[in-house]
């Protein structure tokens, strides 16, 4: 979750806002660019306020929008595992929203409000009255292995995910670089499927920009536990090539082979469409507090947008369904007239093997921190907090006490943090 630096403030943003708010009641076509969560989300609260105007979701990929988590799980282990998608084609002809699946959006031209698309029948245009950006991220590429690169696999989308699944059945030996979220759940998951697996992490710890040192090292153990060799402080110093496949890596001074090489180093936002078209970018698209770009005909959700939060003192982008999902429905009531800013506490999980991650709220250095033993199991949280004021928890397999701290955060309470420590004591308001 990148940030931008302290100059942005985003208490002042939120208060000055870059468009005021316009009579979408007006407006005629609307049209979403983007197949993920945020782009079906909108079309869905779309629907159900029975927003007036016409609506168009374009998506570059062939297949109807889908749940991505399981891309690193179910996906790449279960020969069976079919798309999973998040609304099946009959909910979108029902709703009245027009599908062009396949098709690729090359240009924004914001004076005639027209797109220009390359469509799986020839180059196209299609006029908008309101342009939703929901073009989310992509995988942060390997210098010397672009995507495509044989024996080298990157995780974003249903087909990578088939094409990861269709090699991790004839490999033995897997390296994965990067011990992230994507990286730590494939690795997980390539050890159940019995493969031996090594991740080369080049932090001190993993997950180091995410979360706190106590789940970092639980998460050490769990992952060495299981039987996956981890390197961190490991810098991968280049790929080892056979016939212009990528046979194993070098790391360290050491030549380490692999069947398959796996690349979770992280994703950047798709901003090419709103940066060619003159659109504030940085580090994502720059929206204000009502997701609203500098252009007060386009608007941008999901992992592409950098946007206040009223809780951070810097601009924010992130990468979870959750803020996706929450970002379309606050979109969605601005565009049928009941504008709000946006202030949603950002929650995530992770499934690594036997460990369940969730985390509500951001962690920072800096805050006091509390760890509370799970009631049974070797589950435990760590709830930190400014003040007394609870920020953020991490829970590693507790989710009793998780969902409880979350609902106070979302209700703007937090429990006292001189009783949170006693497991046998409920987490409750103080």
């Amino acid at each position: 979750m990148p940030f931008e630096p302290p100059s942005y403030n985003a208490r002042e943003s939120a208060e000055r806002p870059f468009a005021s708010i316009q009579d979408f009641n007006a407006m005629t076509r609307l049209v979403i660019v983007g197949g993920g969560h945020a782009a079906s989300q909108l079309a869905a609260s779309l629907a159900e306020k029975r927003f007036p105007g016409q609506v168009a979701l374009i998506s570059d990929e062939v297949h109807l929008p889908y749940h991505r988590p399981p891309l690193s799980k179910t996906l790449i282990k279960d020969p069976e595992a079919v798309l999973p998608e998040l609304r099946g084609a009959a909910f979108y002809e029902q709703a009245g929203i027009e599908l062009r699946l396949g098709t690729r959006v090359q240009g924004i031209d914001r004076a005639r409000k027209v797109l220009r698309l390359v469509a799986p029948d020839g180059p196209r245009e299609l006029a908008y009255d309101h342009l939703v950006l929901a073009t989310g991220a992509k995988a942060r590429e390997l210098p010397q292995a672009p995507v495509g690169t044989p024996g080298v696999h990157y995780l974003r989308t249903y087909d990578q995910a088939q094409a990861l699944r269709d090699a991790l059945a004839q490999a033995r030996r897997i390296v994965v670089l990067g011990g992230g979220f994507i990286g730590l759940e494939i690795a997980a998951t390539a050890r159940q499927l019995g493969k031996e697996v090594t991740v080369f992490e080049a932090m001190p710890r993993l997950l180091a920009r995410s979360v706190s040192p106590a789940v970092s090292d639980f998460l050490l153990a769990t992952h060495r536990g299981a039987g996956v060799g981890i390197r961190l402080g490991t810098m991968v110093d280049g790929l080892q090539m056979a016939q212009g496949r990528a046979t194993g890596v070098l790391a360290g001074g050491l030549s380490v082979p692999a069947d398959v090489i796996i690349a979770g180093i992280g994703a950047t936002p798709n901003v090419d469409l709103a940066r060619d078209a003159g659109l504030a970018c940085d580090d994502g698209i720059v929206v204000d507090a009502t997701l609203a770009t500098t252009d007060p005909d386009i608007s941008a959700i999901g992992d592409c947008v950098a946007f206040p939060h009223p809780d951070w003192p810097q601009r924010l982008r992130l990468e979870s369904v959750q803020n996706a999902n929450d970002q379309a429905k606050a979109l969605a009531a601005r565009l049928c007239g009941e504008p709000q800013p946006y202030a949603a506490v950002p929650w995530f999980w992770s499934d690594q093997g036997e460990a369940r991650l969730q985390i509500t709220g951001l962690w920072r250095p800096g805050c006091e921190s509390v760890l509370r033993p799970a009631s049974r199991g070797n589950g435990f949280s760590v709830l930190h907090y400014e003040g007394t004021r609870l920020r953020a928890i991490e829970s590693v397999n507790s989710p009793v006490d998780h969902m409880a701290a979350r609902r106070l955060m979302q209700s703007g309470q937090s429990p006292d943090k001189a009783v949170v420590g006693d497991p046998a004591r409920p987490i409750q308001a103080a």
